[in-house]
């Protein structure tokens, strides 16, 4: 047989060094381990067995009585009778959600980050006016919260990138999603692709050296619907800033360049190249680039704007998908007169990338020219055709590509006479000298990705005419930027052709397609059929409690009654007449005898038999002593031991005996009307106007702790008390709860404006109600350091306040202050 051990430290009990230690809670443990467990509140320990929260005396271990039933089972004791101890009854938890999951735990780590508060960012007006799509522009306010990547302390203009639609949202459904569930909605329903691009876009703008512009995270729009990407402040004048610096250079019409135009041509291209090979280090690629992909950063040098990178990212692939939207051939004229068209509007797209555009099985190029990989090599392409454009001009080449025609039947052949003429015009510029940068500058132009050189090689060439090689510190790193390999080339990604296809459903004027995608949203994000909701119509005046017992819905009202609901279809069944005051609370009691028990304001307490037929007489009933301090009773708990516990107006709580009414002890301690009570985990809690919470051994009655004493004063009375597993939740007058894990707290938040007079709890789903006249809808996600509070939306009504609620299963049933109950439910 297997001897009896402490379930601390698993040694064997001994009588000696290992005594056994009964505590109220009915377990034992060895006296060393006791005394060694941690106290969170003086004289109090939680059982290592069953974790709850015992009296612990002041003289030690010692003063616990021994186990002589589990020194009996020692090897010391030679007896072989065994003693089956009773298992003691753990309350079982429901494992469903009343509302779905919409993304995992992971997820909702990994992104919610990301999502700027919905007031962080304003829109001031619309950029551009010359065709071209541009980005909106705004201000993003200050940001202190320290769970954001990039912290805002004063205001900054920034400019929005339009990403993709929010979740529809329709004023006849029922459940609205919150801000921060409708942007990781809409994240959670891209596909896997889409968001590790969206990822490493948003990482590469928090460390990058100041060579790629700052990205502050995303934001929803909820004026049009859709979700943009916060960036940094884009300075449109760069463009014309870097043409005028060429143009009083006037380096484009001068034969040769002087040692001077070389330095300031090289300090430039320096900047555009260091901030290429930034890019490159963060694992992306542009594709294609113009001068409007760059701007200058907060400190003045160079960067990347993904913004500009973006938005002229979606004019390329518009120009090219107009090329070759209905042909199955792409002739070779057809393919010079695309990339005229390109560079018309500055945009210098390198041959692989534009075959991979206009790449499909059945497109098959008359040159005969095979698709080539897309690497990182494709921006150095477009990187010297940009330098080209400052150093000669677009006409060196716009017209050369454009006089393309069907006599050019080998377009490799013709590809190679312009590089050669590229070449010749290289060799005015720069004279007999400089043959290692004008060659770099050839090469960088080869069809063949795997021939041009790395960005790297082009950047010490220019650095070598501002500083020498020997004091180069560049030149020994041409190893470790070689090994950056580009995992993503944003013009081939998917955030660029995103906001087509979602403008393009948006923009459908019939009434009947937008009505569909909503329905179709609303369920997709509900997992199971569209939420629907029924009136109960039976009180005359507020309701007060809510419980589910005995295959009933049983609800309190100030009417003086307690009416039965049916389960199945909603009507209403009996109604439980005998109070003489408002009915102010009550519970369902499952013993042997299925019980209603409910309180009144003149300290009545009414016993109720659930046995058919139902009664309307009460099985039996008592009254709390009076005086003239009283208010009534104003909350009711049972704690599954023949106890009933009540709170009122005179500060304390009341243990009665439910089989014969007998007062068995009263707890004092609150110093106001107690307004709430709870049993969970084997403690009974309760909640005062005096804004703390106590905590009572169910055993013998005594106080074991006070939580929330600190800040009693701060956020009002403490109204509703709700748990789960080792979870506590208070609700306050201020519309805050406080949320205590193994009665430590862990989290204050405001939920509602205005007192929260009712919540209820399933699973990790916390549904509050109040003043305000919304159902908010929390979930409680919780690691061994803190617990989140995540917003998943809410219920907005146009009825009075909310008094009561409780989900069971997949319904939510909400009581008001106009006398009706509600119910919510899945239609089928």
């Amino acid at each position: 047989m297997e001897f009896p051990e402490c379930p601390v430290c698993l040694q064997t009990y001994d009588g000696e060094t290992t005594v056994p230690r009964v505590l109220s809670c009915g377990h034992s443990a060895c006296g060393s381990c006791l005394e060694n467990l941690p106290q969170r509140f003086p004289e109090t320990i939680r059982c290592p067995a069953c974790n709850v929260l015992v009296k612990f005396p002041s003289q030690g271990a010692s003063a616990l009585p021994k186990n002589i039933d589990l020194l009996r089972l020692c090897p010391e004791q030679n007896a072989d009778e065994q003693i089956s101890e009773k298992s003691v009854k753990q309350p079982i938890y429901q494992t469903y959600d009343l509302f779905p999951r919409l993304w995992s735990d992971d997820f909702y780590r990994a992104w919610k980050h990301w999502v700027l508060p919905q007031d962080a960012v304003s829109i001031d007006q619309r950029g551009g006016d010359d065709g071209v799509e541009r980005s909106l522009h705004g201000r993003i306010g200050p940001v202190s919260d320290s769970s954001f990547p990039i912290k805002v302390g004063v205001d900054r203009t920034v400019s929005l990138v339009r990403i993709v639609s929010l979740p529809c949202s329709n004023s006849d459904c029922l459940f609205k999603f919150s801000y921060t569930s409708m942007v990781l909605k809409c994240l959670s329903e891209l596909k896997d692709g889409e968001r590790n691009e969206l990822g490493l876009i948003l990482g590469a703008g928090i460390v990058n050296g100041g060579r790629v512009c700052r990205i502050y995270g995303l934001w929803g729009n909820v004026e049009d619907g859709f979700l943009y990407l916060v960036c940094g402040r884009r300075n449109e004048n760069f463009v014309e800033m870097i043409n005028n610096w060429i143009k009083k250079l006037d380096i484009r019409n001068k034969v040769g360049l002087n040692q001077d135009d070389l330095l300031s041509f090289a300090m430039i291209t320096t900047e555009l190249c260091e901030a290429i090979i930034v890019m490159h280090s963060l694992r992306l690629s542009t594709g294609f680039l113009s001068l409007s992909c760059f701007s200058l950063g907060e400190f003045g040098s160079v960067c990347v704007d993904i913004n500009g990178v973006l938005v002229m990212g979606r004019t390329v692939r518009e120009t090219v998908v107009e090329a070759v939207s209905t042909r199955s051939k792409l002739h070779t004229n057809e393919l010079g007169i695309l990339i005229s068209n390109l560079i018309k509007k500055e945009v210098f797209v390198p041959p692989e990338v534009l075959l991979k555009l206009l790449h499909k099985e059945d497109v098959l190029l008359e040159c005969g020219t095979t698709l080539c990989s897309v690497g990182n090599k494709c921006d150095i392409w477009s990187l010297v055709l940009i330098l080209l454009s400052l150093l000669l001009g677009k006409d060196c080449f716009e017209v050369t590509l454009g006089s393309l025609d069907e006599s050019h039947s080998d377009c490799s052949a013709f590809y190679g006479s312009w590089v050669e003429k590229v070449s010749s015009c290289l060799d005015m510029k720069f004279g007999s000298g400089y043959a290692s940068l004008k060659q770099a500058l050839c090469r960088s132009l080869d069809f063949d990705p795997e021939n041009r050189p790395p960005v790297v090689e082009l950047l010490r060439c220019f650095r070598e005419l501002i500083v020498s090689s020997e004091l180069d510190a560049l030149a020994s790193s041409k190893l470790l930027v070689n090994e950056y390999v580009a995992d993503h080339c944003l013009v081939l990604g998917d955030l660029i052709r995103l906001p087509d296809e979602w403008i393009e459903t948006r923009r459908d004027d019939t009434d009947q397609i937008t009505e569909e995608k909503i329905t179709k949203d609303f369920v997709h994000g509900l997992s199971v059929g569209m939420v629907k909701s029924r009136d109960m119509l039976g009180h005359r005046d507020s309701v007060t409690g809510l419980v589910v017992g005995g295959g009933y819905l049983f609800s309190s009202s100030y009417d003086k009654t307690v009416q039965a609901w049916s389960l199945q279809d909603f009507s209403h069944v009996h109604t439980f007449i005998g109070h003489e005051h408002r009915v102010t609370d009550l519970v369902y009691i499952d013993e042997e005898q299925p019980l209603c028990v409910s309180a009144d304001v003149g300290g009545g307490i009414y016993v109720w038999s659930i046995d058919l037929p139902l009664k309307q007489d009460p099985l039996k009933k008592w009254y709390e002593e009076k005086d003239w301090r009283y208010s009534g009773i104003h909350a009711l708990a049972y704690s599954g031991n023949g106890y009933l516990y009540t709170g009122g107006g005179d500060k304390s709580v009341k243990a009665w005996s439910l089989k014969d009414g007998t007062l068995l002890g009263t707890m004092h301690g609150h110093k106001s009307a107690v307004s709430a009570l709870l049993v969970s985990n084997g403690i009974l809690y309760s909640g005062s106007w005096d804004g703390t919470v106590r905590l009572w051994s169910l055993a013998n009655q005594s106080q074991l702790a006070v939580l929330g004493e600190e800040s009693s004063g701060s956020l009002g009375s403490v109204l509703c008390l709700a748990a789960n597993m080792d979870m506590l939740v208070a609700t306050h007058e201020n519309g805050s709860i406080k949320v205590w894990r193994n009665d430590v707290l862990m989290k204050t938040m405001k939920l509602h404006d205005g007192a929260i007079f009712a919540a209820s709890m399933l699973g990790k789903q916390l549904v509050t109600g109040g003043w305000d006249k919304a159902v908010n809808v929390q979930e409680l996600f919780s690691n061994e350091l803190e617990i989140d509070c995540r917003h998943l939306g809410s219920i907005p009504t146009n009825s009075t306040i909310i008094t009561a609620l409780l989900c069971w299963q997949d319904r939510l049933y909400v009581g008001y202050g106009d006398r009706y109950i509600k119910v919510y439910y899945y239609g089928k």
